[in-house]
């Protein structure tokens, strides 16, 4: 009783903090073991938005937070600097090793930002001797609370920065690594926007590839007063992830994958926000492998903010990224 009590309070918690930042833009932790922001979401008709100075990756531009052990934390700490990147992230002189030969990007999830989402996993993967990369997306420029813009024109966004990011480093294909919607958005770009001729491997944590229920997408909005209208107008890529969406089934339509990427969806059976928890999963295929935490870590109570930060969950993206050196994750 004590695991399922603690999910919850820790849901509310995460509600407040996520009221506090919908105050600060104006619009609009689990236990621990593993950002400048874009302009707002631009019309689907133009093309594909450039990266702002916000991920133009100057010092100025872009100060560095410190390593942080829970979302809460790393929440309020972005809160008071909404311009912070993850410790490791966004090295715009870092060059990929043999070893570590295409550079990893960090998509962030819906009411999240590249720091709050990443301050845990960016240092460990920058240990790991990767070259790590982190953009936000969908919302305002100088906000805490981002992803809530239109997912195609998030999708673009993305675009850019992977270009960006290629561009600097010198390397043909990056790795994906994303949370929630930033583990579905990327889909949109692989299939859309040319973006499989540029990726080698998705890693998705708990992403919403199929959608949710209204009752899941709303669990945080509950504890956020006002926050429930943020389902129509004010979040667009809330609407669009709801089961049955027009924008799921055109996403999903003729294929969920695309050849030449590699996929890993991991996900957690105490997902209180994608439900069920299934949903995540992408349909079975040879270049598709997904795992459920407490198939290796049984008494692991991990739920969807947590996972970012779970230190089993950090193990199988390291895993995922570099399968010939997979070690097995501690509980």
């Amino acid at each position: 009783m004590r695991a399922p009590r603690r999910r919850r309070l820790t849901a509310v918690a995460v509600g407040l903090a996520v009221a506090g930042g919908l105050g600060l833009s104006g619009a609009t932790a689990d236990r621990s073991s593993a950002a400048p922001t874009t302009a707002s979401a631009p019309d689907l008709t133009t093309a594909a938005p450039e990266v702002g100075t916000a991920t133009a990756g100057t010092a100025a531009a872009e100060p560095e937070g410190p390593p942080q052990s829970d979302f809460l934390s790393a929440f309020f700490y972005s809160a008071a600097h909404p311009a912070a990147v993850p410790a490791g992230a966004n090295d715009w002189a870092c060059k990929p090793d043999q070893a570590h030969p295409r550079p990893v990007v960090l998509v962030h999830g819906t009411f999240e930002n590249r720091y709050d989402n990443w301050a845990a996993l960016a240092p460990k993967l920058k240990d790991a001797g990767y070259c790590v990369y982190a953009l936000n997306h969908g919302g305002d420029e100088g906000q805490p609370v981002l992803g809530t813009g239109d997912i195609p024109a998030s999708a673009g966004q993305l675009a850019a920065f992977v270009d960006k990011v290629r561009a600097a480093t010198g390397a043909d294909r990056v790795d994906l690594v994303g949370h929630s919607q930033g583990g579905l958005l990327p889909r949109y770009y692989l299939g859309r926007l040319g973006g499989a001729a540029k990726v080698d491997k998705l890693v998705a944590l708990v992403p919403s590839n199929h959608g949710t229920s209204l009752a899941g997408l709303a669990l945080l909005a509950r504890a956020i007063p006002g926050a429930e209208d943020a389902l129509g107008a004010g979040c667009p890529a809330c609407r669009q992830q709801l089961t049955g969406s027009d924008f799921l089934k055109e996403l999903n339509a003729g294929g969920e994958t695309q050849p030449g990427v590699t996929y890993t969806v991991i996900t957690t059976r105490y997902d209180e926000v994608v439900t069920p928890y299934t949903s995540a999963f992408l349909e079975p295929g040879p270049n598709v492998t997904k795992a459920t935490l407490q198939d290796v870590c049984p008494a692991n109570a991990t739920e969807h903010i947590g996972i970012s930060y779970d230190r089993a969950a950090t193990r199988l993206v390291l895993n995922a990224l570099d399968p010939a050196h997979a070690q097995r994750p501690v509980c």
